[in-house]
């Protein structure tokens, strides 16, 4: 009737409140209350035989890093029938109040190992020690045995692989404690005594020790300054004496350049993720050689070679190595060569390849044959149409007894929060959300979808997501268009993603509109797009970002008077570029970002020591156009409000870099506010400090524009 038509439009009206002062349920806590980071998904198979039979089973394990517990990372096991498991279905495999993170490269990855033919054994990297810990899981009264020696923080390990007796990790010493005082190898570490030996090592850095199935080779990627895992490394195999895990020692001796060079050989292609198949013995990783990460398949011979050999008698060469998958588009993750451990593809039990890839703001899954010589055959592609969420990655197969099709992997739709899943590659259907990040439920009225953006730039065309504010409670029609909030990434080779990101919608569900910019240099559009950083930081990045922003203004999708950027490290840097160089935003926050290049290229850490010869140009003898392109140089050009938030620990972007501009921003007169917290490093891991950051931000946007934030947290804001 009448009546009950006019409640429901009552009930269906909006608040007029300005945009920015919307209320919302998508608070700070809530965000931390109930979540925790998904990742580093790991299958664990182990073979039982007997006089009747041989049979396998298979453990799925996954990396919890969890801010309501000081953002410690937890190792669990997937365990949905144990009385004692955890509202994700799993159980602590690590033990009460330890850390599993390794600080290797300070980004680290790949703090956790197994035992070879799933024995029970898990390796650990303790945070607080960084010592090597043993622990054997189905012994539950028995505590984690130190393996490596209490030699006060000198060695750090990580991304090992154990094979028989033998854990092959990455190791880095510091016996000399200067920033960029750090040597790496690969050493292999003894199980049961942690006895170590020096397997390869001569180059400023190792990553991926990858044994081959038989224990007889040992692959490995391994770089030079003033190369980033992403412009040039080299593919090494060396054999290990004994094989089967009983030697770790090489007749070639432990130093690189004396090992069989399989990838790299020209100084400027991207070689990473290798892979053996376990079937054939082939060697498989990820490559930039096409112009876009694309996967490769070396053959092997019987040396461990595929290099030709000058004895006119020995076996034929096998022959070059073949680009299985020749696509336009990267595969390897979000951003490889950042963290260890990452593994971009992977084998079914039967030896087919799967791999996943994203395209135009989605994934894709790949599964192909690659038992052929040339490329593979039978190629598959799978996508949303088939049940997969939007975005994912860290695919690795169930197997051990489970379907052959069957799969597990990480990923998230805008709509969804961060996920396990388990998908069959036959059936198909929507996938099987195994444990998700956060147990809590955003009605879909205050949740934004993003909108994939391209828009033209200084050279060319750049791209990102755009986020429309949205809580269908309010409207605010006496305002034409919303604030933005530009979020410029950090890497800066890193990139932006679809996955439902409650940070973004924290800022949309209050009225903010927001722009994910994967500005020049940004991974996943190919090589060409990543290089044009080269010698070029500072100024793409910072073209790129204000391009998107005035597009958007253009466009009438953002109020080109509210205006504001934040950014995290990298990007950080590329937000002060943007405030000081530039006159397009009207308010910004850094998230321990760089002031000063000048004072980072002398005070960092080994592994990021000479990233701005690449960015920027060789130091000091470009110590001028370091100077130019810091911000910190350019305060007289500065004129907006300036929020700094930085980690006190932080061994990547010192905290005198916040202190310096916060400095120099008081001295200049520019509102400015400095938040330094306590037990964090890079990026903020522990639940207060990551909601105070939220927060802070907001009130700092609401004070600058003139927004009455609703319950807006107090900020001592200098010179305002």
């Amino acid at each position: 009737d009448d009546k009950t038509t006019a409640d429901k439009k009552e009930k269906k009206k909006k608040m007029d409140v300005p945009y920015g002062a919307w209320k919302s349920p998508i608070t700070s806590k809530a965000i931390t209350a109930g979540s925790v980071a998904l990742g580093s998904l790991r299958v664990v198979v182990a073979s039982r035989d007997n006089a009747e039979n041989s049979s396998s089973s298979s453990s799925l394990y996954w990396l919890e890093g969890r801010p309501r517990e000081g953002g410690r990372y937890v190792l669990c096991r997937y365990s949905p029938d144990d009385p004692d498991r955890s509202e994700r279905d799993a159980v602590d495999a690590t033990p009460a109040g330890s850390n599993a993170r390794t600080r290797v490269h300070e980004y680290g990855g790949g703090g956790v190992s197994f035992g070879d033919d799933g024995d029970g054994s898990i390796f650990y990297s303790d945070f607080d020690t960084q010592r090597l810990m043993k622990l054997n899981e189905g012994s539950d009264d028995e505590p984690p045995e130190a393996l490596t020696p209490d030699d006060d923080h000198r060695y750090r390990f990580a991304d090992g692989r154990a094979v028989g007796e033998t854990l092959y990790a990455v190791r880095e010493d510091h016996a000399d404690p200067a920033p960029g005082g750090a040597r790496n190898d690969i050493a292999a570490v003894n199980v049961d005594d942690g006895t170590m030996e020096t397997v390869a090592a001569g180059n400023d850095f190792y990553g991926a020790p990858r044994p081959s199935p038989d224990g007889t080779k040992l692959a490995y990627v391994t770089w030079n300054h003033p190369n980033m895992p992403w412009d040039a490394t080299e593919l090494r195999v060396v054999d290990i004496i004994g094989g089967d895990g009983e030697g770790s020692s090489s007749s070639a001796g432990n130093e690189s350049e004396d090992h069989a060079l399989i990838a790299g050989t020209d100084g400027d292609t991207s070689v990473l993720q290798p892979l053996w198949h376990p079937l054939t013995g082939d060697l498989y990783y990820i490559s930039d050689e096409s112009g876009y990460y694309n996967i490769y398949r070396a053959r092997m011979d019987s040396s461990g070679s595929n290099s030709d050999d000058d004895d006119e008698e020995a076996t034929p060469p096998p022959p070059p190595p073949v680009n299985v998958l020749p696509m336009e588009f990267d595969f390897g993750g979000s951003s490889p060569g950042w963290s260890l451990g990452e593994q971009g593809f992977d084998f079914l039990d039967d030896g087919r390849i799967v791999a996943a890839y994203n395209r135009d703001g989605a994934t894709r899954l790949v599964v192909a044959d690659v038992s052929g010589d040339g490329t593979a055959t039978d190629v598959t592609e799978y996508s949303g149409d088939d049940g997969l969420p939007m975005q994912f990655g860290d695919v690795v197969p169930a197997g051990g007894g489970n379907d052959v099709d069957d799969v597990y992997f990480v990923g998230g739709s805008p709509r969804s929060p961060t996920s396990v899943y388990k998908w069959n590659l036959s059936t198909g259907g929507p996938a099987v959300a195994l444990a998700c990040s956060s147990s809590l439920k955003f009605d879909e009225s205050v949740i934004s979808e993003p909108r994939p953006v391209e828009f033209p730039t200084v050279l060319g065309t750049a791209y990102g997501y755009y986020y429309p504010p949205r809580n269908d409670a309010y409207e605010s029609s006496s305002e034409s268009a919303p604030p933005l909030l530009v979020k410029a990434h950090g890497g800066p080779t890193s990139c932006a993603g679809t996955s439902f990101n409650a940070a973004v919608q924290y800022w949309t569900s209050r009225g903010f509109a927001v722009l994910d910019v994967d500005y020049g240099g940004s991974t996943g559009y190919g090589r060409e797009y990543r290089r044009r950083l080269r010698g070029s930081w500072g100024v793409v990045d910072i073209d790129d970002v204000c391009a998107g922003a005035q597009y958007l203004v253009d466009q009438g999708l953002a109020d080109g008077d509210r205006l504001c950027i934040d950014g995290g490290s990298a990007g950080g840097y590329t937000t002060l570029g943007a405030l000081a160089f530039r006159d397009v935003f009207t308010a910004g926050c850094s998230l321990y970002g760089i002031g000063d290049l000048t004072a980072l290229a002398g005070d960092t850490h080994k592994f990021e020591s000479r990233y701005l010869d690449g960015l920027v140009g060789p130091y000091p003898e470009a110590e001028e156009l370091y100077r130019r392109r810091s911000p910190i140089e350019s305060v007289d050009t500065l004129s907006c409000p300036i929020l700094l938030l930085q980690g006190a620990e932080d061994r990547v972007v010192p905290p005198n870099q916040a202190e310096m501009m916060h400095d120099a921003l008081k001295e200049k007169g520019i509102p400015t506010c400095l938040k330094m917290y306590e037990k964090e490093q890079h990026g903020f891991r522990i639940a207060e400090n990551i909601e105070d950051a939220l927060d802070s931000e907001l009130a700092f946007f609401g004070r600058v524009f003139g927004i009455d934030v609703p319950d807006a947290v107090e900020l001592d804001i200098v010179n305002m």
